[in-house]
């Protein structure tokens, strides 16, 4: 289906009715819109019975004052537009909500505080490409009258009343927030109700990852030795097989909360992180320090996973993170990967726990990867990200749009997975990347005009 960007321009409503819009001629005749009788526009939820006036003009398509507020737009707006002949329907759009947790600031230019970058970024990606995008938090629900009030950047930012959305994308930070009734609520809603599309709609946790993966045969070999932990004797039991091992909260994030033990002819060793930094404690006897942790475990469900030995840089650590996204097409495609190195006397490579970044290259070529491996080290890791993402798509129902994979390689060049991460943050490649609207941010508007057939 045809898709073209269009200008919005509006026009006092005393000279053009607002069941008149006026589209360029040469589109109307290559998109084949009837003009002898009304069809339908629509903007989201938003449709109105319209007859099309096609004109020689060069603006793209004229409407009433009238009939832009009653869909929310403004002099200037850019969209895609398509024509769906069966329906006689002249889609305009993607409009896109994006569900935040919060306003965090009063300060005008930054309403979302940290994330009012990322929000802004994604306004222009839409005026670019030809969308809009407003960013709600929950205390705008109920969804009421088919309207959903949010913020909207048009040269500065402002807050209005929207049509439903064509498509949602959750970026909840907390999974206390996303569960809540008003979240459902407006979840099943857009699904059911709407026939709009939600994506990363949930927050995936390390279990549910791993089991999803184990019952793909071809993703086995990304996969350390891993399990949901049951108590001392399933410890004992992956030291014995292994010098080291992870326990990794399950619905952690950041590095939080990982416990990582190791076995030396000395006894076990116990390292963790705490706000003021690592924490290492030794014990004779893997009793006692099941004993010394037992209080921890018990707060939260905890994953157990082989440790592995992977590349580092002068004793930091290396792991990658892969940013997977579906295209314009609806595809899964790598659109980044990154290198993160540990700092100082830490085993996770987060920026929150003093972690830097790098290109991959770098990365690879600081580290201690065997020469035979480096050359093609790169590619394998794109390849593990891809297969991963689609693997874990086609096994858990809920549905995603990009996907944060964290890889790791061993010294031979083995890749590893380490975990998938459904709300990646915006700002890990940043540093890397410069220009203007990332490939990130514009890949999240050419997805949506995928789902909204625009």
């Amino acid at each position: 289906m045809a898709s073209i960007k269009v200008t919005i321009h509006t026009k006092n409503s005393s000279r053009l009715d607002s069941q008149t819009v006026v589209l360029k001629e040469a589109l109307v005749k290559k998109l084949n819109i009837p003009t002898q009788h009304s069809v339908t526009l629509q903007f989201g939820s938003m449709k109105q019975e319209v007859r099309v006036v096609p004109a020689a003009r060069p603006t793209s398509l004229r409407m009433s004052e009238s009939l832009a507020g009653t869909f929310s737009l403004t002099h200037g707006d850019t969209l895609s537009l398509s024509y769906r002949p069966d329906t006689q329907t002249i889609r305009i759009g993607p409009l896109i909500g994006v569900m935040i947790s919060r306003v965090t600031s009063q300060t005008p230019d930054r309403p979302f505080g940290s994330n009012t970058a990322f929000c802004r970024e994604l306004s222009l990606a839409c005026a670019k490409l030809g969308g809009m995008v407003y960013f709600f938090t929950p205390e705008d629900l109920p969804i009421q009258g088919d309207r959903l009030n949010g913020w909207v950047y048009r040269s500065q930012w402002s807050k209005a009343s929207f049509p439903v959305p064509d498509c949602v994308y959750n970026r909840l930070t907390t999974r206390k927030l996303e569960n809540s009734a008003k979240v459902q609520q407006m979840i099943r809603e857009i699904k059911t109700r709407y026939h709009s599309s939600i994506f990363n709609e949930k927050y995936l946790n390390k279990t549910e990852v791993f089991h999803a993966l184990k019952q793909v045969p071809a993703m086995r070999v990304y996969l350390p030795e891993s399990y949901s932990f049951s108590g001392f004797d399933m410890l004992k039991s992956m030291c014995n097989k292994h010098s080291i091992v992870f326990l990794k909260p399950v619905t952690g994030s950041l590095g939080k909360g990982i416990i990582r033990i190791s076995r030396s002819a000395n006894g076990y060793h116990c390292h963790f992180n705490q706000s003021v930094g690592m924490r290492k404690l030794s014990f004779p006897t893997l009793k006692k320090l099941y004993s010394a942790i037992s209080g921890r475990l018990r707060k939260s469900k905890y994953q157990i996973q082989q440790g592995l030995r992977l590349i580092d840089c002068a004793g930091r650590p290396i792991d990658f993170r892969a940013l997977v996204q579906k295209n314009k097409k609806g595809s899964w495609s790598v659109t980044s990967i990154v290198g993160r190195i540990a700092g100082s006397n830490n085993f996770v490579s987060n920026l929150a726990r003093g972690g830097s970044l790098t290109s991959v290259g770098n990365a690879i070529a600081r580290s201690n990867l065997a020469s035979q491996g480096r050359a093609s080290a790169h590619l394998k890791l794109r390849k593990a990200a891809l297969a991963i993402a689609v693997g874990l798509d086609d096994k858990i129902p809920e549905h995603f749009g990009e996907l944060g994979v964290d890889l790791a390689l061993d010294i031979q060049g083995r890749v590893w997975l380490l975990e998938v991460n459904s709300k990646p943050s915006k700002e890990d490649n940043s540093a890397l990347v410069q220009t203007k609207i990332r490939p990130s941010v514009k890949r999240i508007v050419e997805y949506a005009q995928h789902l909204a057939k625009t």
